[in-house]
């Protein structure tokens, strides 16, 4: 009689991994119902669906896989700590030895039977990219985020069976939204490039013209790279080496020199994205986000944008 108390008032443990399609598709209704779900999961049970196949394959539990995974530009990615602990746990890791200082991020990882491998993220690289003060974390904490990258970068190179060629989530962030097509980034590149790079070297008026004469989506992929910024400073040292030419030509006739603004303030960029009609007319207001020196501002300006632009787009 004991005995049968016993069983009958043991708690019973249970798991809500859904152990059919149908329990999954039930699963994933609830997920998308709840308030304890990422956005991207809220009210998408489809989402949540696909999160759980991903997360079985990596041995993720299904509310696991709900935090641990993120879509970002339409792409399932990996967040960081979710990285390093799906490693760690796999018996192909030997270790994981991170280190930090203010100007560099280093991972040193080992793989079962084959060397150390080592990968590090700088300033430096970090300038190149043009990430370096971009808003956001990499303005907020830009030791993080090369901490960060550093990880994503040894973790994919030594254990991508381990992720199941997922992305970090880290990474993909400082990826363009929309890459374009393909044809259409060639275009850029082949075409546009050096058409950019003259009228730089001709001034900040040349380049500002140029920048009109491109399409949208030209402009778009533009935007997008560093050769963007490389143009805009070209341009500026072009017009101070003018004045300085100018400066020390004695017999030079005078001319008074034609303002060029360098900035607008926060409200000014806002009413010109507000007040767009056009994509075009969006795209020149957005150029002026980079201006804006506060992190915090330029984030909701580049918020506005996004969703000036899916308006338009009918998204």
């Amino acid at each position: 009689m004991s005995a049968e108390i016993s069983m009958a008032t043991k708690p019973q443990s249970f798991d809500l991994s859904p152990q059919s399609f149908e329990q999954a598709l039930k699963f994933a209704d609830y997920l998308a119902d709840s308030d304890m779900v990422p956005k991207d999961f809220k009210g998408k049970p489809g989402n949540c669906l696909i999160a759980m196949q991903w997360g079985m394959e990596l041995g993720l539990k299904p509310l696991q896989a709900m935090q641990n995974l993120a879509v970002i530009n339409g792409r399932p990615s990996l967040w960081g700590d979710a990285v390093i602990a799906l490693v760690r746990a796999s018996p192909a890791c030997e270790y994981v030895i991170e280190t930090q200082t203010d100007e560099e991020a280093t991972c040193r990882v080992k793989r079962r039977g084959e060397p150390e491998q080592e990968r590090s993220f700088s300033r430096t690289d970090a300038k190149v990219a043009g990430l370096l003060g971009k808003a956001g974390p990499w303005a907020q904490y830009p030791k993080r985020m090369m901490q960060m990258r550093a990880r994503a970068f040894a973790m994919r190179d030594v254990f991508p069976d381990v992720l199941r060629g997922l992305p970090v989530a880290e990474e993909v962030m400082d990826l363009p939204r929309d890459m374009g097509r393909v044809h259409e980034l060639t275009k850029w590149t082949e075409a546009n490039y050096d058409a950019g790079l003259k009228a730089s070297k001709l001034g900040a008026k040349a380049y500002q013209e140029f920048w009109k004469s491109l399409s949208a989506e030209d402009r778009q992929l533009l935007v997008t790279t560093v050769e963007h910024e490389k143009f805009k400073n070209e341009a500026l040292a072009a017009d101070k080496a003018r004045t300085v030419d100018g400066d020390r030509t004695v017999n030079a006739p005078s001319k008074p020199a034609e303002p060029q603004p360098s900035a607008k303030t926060f409200e000014e960029v806002m009413a010109m994205l507000c007040q767009a009609a056009t994509e075009d007319a969006l795209y020149v207001a957005g150029d002026w986000i980079n201006t804006i020196t506060d992190p915090e501002q330029a984030q909701m300006l580049s918020d506005k944008f996004d969703e000036r632009l899916a308006g338009m787009r009918g998204a």
